[in-house]
């Protein structure tokens, strides 16, 4: 019996990695920004208003220019997949972002990243669960493994600060699945109308919710009496929490796919826990290294089975 030549390896795409990579690590800036912004008297609604203040501007010009310079995209935005792609946004970047914010009132910013960390989780179900996937359930141990390590920190903090931590890591968790499930919906849109159209349109929408629900709740006179600390706040968090890294990881996916994408992210946790505890002054305990440890090393151990189920599916 002979066999033919062996198919070379797939490609790894670099690029792609490297746009998830970098997108992961900004946005795990915002959860400072965020915590900043509530000690200085800020509204959860009003901080996430900040938020899409800055980055509408930038989403309505980027989209006003993609149409203008690339006329066959027109054609693309029909009712239905425009009222789509609004809807998806609202999804993954008001929905998300509001239980992301809100869960922040209740907890460190460090344990909110690592929560939001367990995301890729959510993806590799959702896939199977709704999108066709395949189960590895190789997975599962590395799973575990990260869930094991959240349990450790939060048995401490309900020790030590008990106070709003079961309704905090509630609504993070909330948010890590929604936007797991966002990534899945993204994907399918971005597949038509390419990444930075859809990230126009989707952040857009979102921003719009964000402002109005903000100038309801807080109402308009409450932005005159805002310094110039905190617009500065909301500059960063607009730019560097949500511009960038929306547009960096929507190529991502694009590139590599939502459930690749989502295991680039093991940077995020350490950039935001060192963030942290320099700027916020959070305790890191040596219960807080060890349940790190396990959720990183559980992290990196998915990502990394994952690569070789992809690999070798890849070979069939």
């Amino acid at each position: 019996m002979t066999t033919g030549p062996a198919r070379p390896a797939p490609a790894v795409d670099a690029a792609g990695y490297g746009l998830a990579f970098v997108g992961a690590a900004l946005f795990s800036t915002k959860g400072i920004f965020i915590k900043l912004a509530f000690a200085a008297g800020v509204s959860t609604e009003a901080t996430l208003a900040l938020r899409m203040l800055v980055a509408l501007p930038v989403y309505l010009l980027i989209l006003l220019s993609l149409l203008r310079r690339n006329p066959q995209l027109r054609p693309l935005l029909t009712s239905k997949r425009l009222l789509a792609s609004m809807a998806v946004g609202t999804l993954g970047y008001y929905v998300a972002s509001y239980l992301d914010f809100a869960g922040l009132a209740f907890v460190t910013a460090q344990y909110e990243r690592l929560v939001l960390f367990t995301y890729p989780f959510f993806v590799l179900l959702f896939g199977v669960w709704f999108f066709g996937d395949r189960m590895s359930w190789s997975l599962i141990p590395a799973m575990g493994l990260s869930y094991g390590g959240l349990l450790v920190i939060f048995a401490w903090n309900l020790t030590v600060r008990p106070e709003g931590l079961v309704l905090g890591t509630a609504l993070v968790l909330g948010s890590a699945i929604t936007f797991a499930f966002y990534q899945h919906l993204a994907k399918q849109q971005m597949l038509v109308l390419g990444s930075a159209l859809f990230t126009c349109i989707g952040m857009s929408t979102a921003a719009m919710l964000a402002i109005g629900q903000s100038l309801v709740v807080d109402g308009p006179a409450s932005y005159l009496e805002f310094d110039g600390y905190i617009w500065f706040l909301g500059l960063m968090l607009g730019v560097f929490g949500t511009v960038l890294p929306s547009f960096l990881l929507n190529a991502g996916i694009a590139r590599i796919g939502a459930r690749a994408t989502s295991s680039t992210a093991s940077f995020g946790p350490i950039v935001t826990i060192v963030l942290a505890v320099f700027i916020l002054g959070e305790e890191f305990t040596l219960f807080h290294a060890f349940g790190t440890a396990m959720v990183l090393l559980g992290s990196w151990l998915f990502a990394w089975l994952e690569t070789r189920n992809r690999a070798k599916l890849a070979e069939l």
